[in-house]
């Protein structure tokens, strides 16, 4: 172990809010010279940011702690599962600290009682953007912590707190930092990002001098003037959705809209405390296609609800079946510590949950495959992710890294793409979850 350098190892679990508040860790950590290392053995303290949202999270969470317990024995945990402190403490009493999530003062304090910085004021240690745990070609910008929904599932306003927006000359400069270092893409996410700004009723921030509102709508059209990819994730299917995709269709911000619409029946979306007309979401679904020719659609479901019958299910099948959504993900109900849901009648057996999770993803398959097939012919642009043994890992506006397919393409021997290039393509082929093209 080094003398003169603090070493301080990190391992970051959970969704793309918990990504960015890892990065802000690290980039305070190596503004202040701490060096960030990949071994147990060669580091002086280590940090679990922790996910507490389901079950399964909690346990992964656990066990990251333990691992990093047993193998370095000097561990502070910051996070969501950080926010239940007791269960933290309970499972292992020898971590040093605990703290929630977006907690960077926290954890720094933390840091500094167990290892004090010694940081050369002569020594560049932080990049241009700072740390990021994406490549350097994309980032994730979280504008607001928290959330105002009161989901029976879902436990995030307990962990996270209340909406609390990021003023919009924060976000701004920050995306203009990014971009600067090299950021070719931006993923605008948060829990609630279409409700950005209501916790301050709009408020009127500043940027250069100029004046914006802290409105997502507003917000975006600003962000909209860089000149990297824009993409909105997590967006809750407000009225104002309509605002969004028409600057999608001026081509302002990527043609994708992330809408976890969770179920299509309105008992069961009333137990989730969703919006429950099924019949009202099929017509603004075909509004915002008819706006935008263009659009994706990407969205999550969960199978199994408290409560939810044979009947129910079906209507989810039959929903997705008329919806023709893009993208989808789902999962089986899992009863997560303090959700409400935990205490709704009808609980569905393990067994039916993985059956009709199974019969749900086979039927959405199915959709998807077909929508991929239509887009054979198509010529756009593509952002290449990665390049192995001369095949080009690309995506087109319709692919959001780590949780869509790619659109494969070969090498170009005379051009020789890299890692962040943007290439012209005509696609010429697909496969379950992939595309094929060549250069156009």
């Amino acid at each position: 172990m080094s003398t003169q350098i603090p070493t301080v190892g990190f391992i970051s679990l959970g969704c793309p809010k918990a990504t960015v508040d890892a990065e802000r860790i690290l980039s305070q950590l190596r503004s202040e010279g701490y060096a960030i290392v990949p071994d147990y053995a060669d580091a002086e303290l280590v940090i679990v940011n922790t996910c507490g949202f389901i079950d399964a999270a909690v346990e992964e969470s656990l066990d990251a702690i333990s691992e990093a317990l047993a193998e370095n024995g000097r561990v502070i945990v910051t996070g969501c599962l950080g926010a239940r402190g007791d269960v933290v403490k309970s499972a292992h009493p020898a971590v040093l600290a605990v703290t929630g999530p977006d907690s960077l003062d926290e954890v720094m304090q933390a840091v500094h009682e167990v290892l004090p910085p010694q940081h050369d004021p002569y020594q560049d240690l932080l990049p241009p953007g700072g740390i990021k745990l994406t490549p350097r070609h994309y980032a994730y910008i979280k504008i607001a912590e928290g959330c105002n929904q009161s989901c029976s599932f879902c436990i995030i306003p307990n962990l996270r707190g209340k909406l609390n927006s990021r003023p919009a000359g924060a976000v701004l400069d920050e995306a203009d930092s990014l971009v600067s270092a090299g950021v070719r893409e931006l993923l605008i996410v948060s829990q609630d990002t279409a409700a950005y700004g209501v916790d301050s009723r709009y408020a009127l921030d500043f940027q250069g001098g100029k004046p914006v509102r802290r409105k997502i709508f507003n917000l975006v059209r600003e962000l909209s003037k860089l000149p990297a990819w824009l993409r909105l994730h997590y967006l809750y299917p407000y009225p104002h959705i309509d605002e969004l995709v028409e600057l999608m269709a001026e081509g302002l911000v990527l043609p994708y809209l992330d809408v976890p619409l969770q179920h299509a029946s309105p008992g069961i979306l009333k137990a989730m405390r969703r919006p429950a007309n099924t019949e009202n979401m099929l017509k603004r679904i075909q509004g915002w296609r008819e706006t935008c020719t263009e659009l994706t659609l990407r969205s999550t479901f969960i199978v199994g609800f408290p409560g939810e019958t044979e009947a129910d299910f079906e209507q989810l099948l039959d929903f997705i079946k008329a919806a023709q959504l893009d993208r989808v993900g789902a999962f089986a109900y899992s009863p997560v510590e303090g959700a409400p849901a935990n205490a709704l009648p009808g609980q569905v057996s393990e067994t039916e949950k993985e059956a009709r999770l199974a019969q749900f993803m086979e039927t959405q398959q199915a959709i998807s495959s077909a929508k991929l097939q239509q887009r054979i012919g198509e010529q756009t642009t593509v952002l290449i992710d990665d390049v192995v043994d001369g095949t080009c890992y690309a995506r087109s506006p319709a692919e959001a890294p780590e949780v869509d397919g790619f659109v494969l393409l070969a090498q170009d021997p005379e051009q020789v793409w890299q890692v962040g290039d943007f290439v012209n393509v005509q696609i010429t082929g697909a496969d379950a979850h992939d595309l094929y093209a060549v250069a156009d």
